[in-house]
């Protein structure tokens, strides 16, 4: 079982498409590359931390929720209505969460701190919103899928990035159809 870690999936939202120049011709092309990267990604007993902003309209994250690899958990970003919450198919749902992943002290939020629980003790700030056009603090990190190739992103491939901007600040990485 790995814990994984996603933000900003916009599901049926045309807006993102236009505002965060994510490389769709159309809603229906993001929503299935979306769907396609994630369950290539994550198997079904892997848990998800989805940092936010899950879909445009809360009717549809059940369906959503039912086709995504996963247990699901959400921190609430500032997309999310009550219904979203509501939606059968999350673990858990909150504005916050700590956690420790792999032995590191995690702070989890949609939205990303200027300084965190824990940040002088070695704890990282995992977030979302900014879609990658934030400038990145020491220990933290965008999760967003506009960072991660549309994907979710494990705390290894985080730690992994050699070079700091990629680790939330660099522009999105533009999908290929397949």
């Amino acid at each position: 079982m790995t814990t994984f870690f996603t933000a900003d999936t916009h599901f049926g939202d045309h807006r993102t498409i236009n505002i965060w120049r994510r490389p769709f011709a159309s809603v229906a092309e993001m929503n299935a590359l979306l769907i396609e990267r994630w369950n290539a990604t994550v198997a079904p007993n892997d848990i998800v931390w989805h940092l936010g902003d899950v879909a445009r309209r809360a009717a549809d994250v059940p369906d959503l929720l039912a086709a995504l690899n996963g247990t699901k958990h959400l921190i609430r970003g500032n997309n999310d209505p009550d219904g979203t919450l509501q939606s059968a198919g999350w673990a858990s749902t909150a504005d916050y969460a700590e956690l420790v992943v792999d032995e590191h002290r995690l702070v989890l939020c949609h939205y990303p701190f200027r300084s965190w629980n824990g940040q002088h003790r070695g704890a990282l700030n995992l977030h979302g919103h900014s879609h990658g056009r934030l400038a990145p603090m020491r220990r933290q990190f965008d999760v967003g899928v506009d960072v991660h190739d549309f994907a979710p992103v494990t705390l290894g491939d985080l730690l992994a990035k050699p070079d700091r901007r990629e680790r939330g600040g660099s522009p999105p990485v533009r999908a290929t159809s397949s």
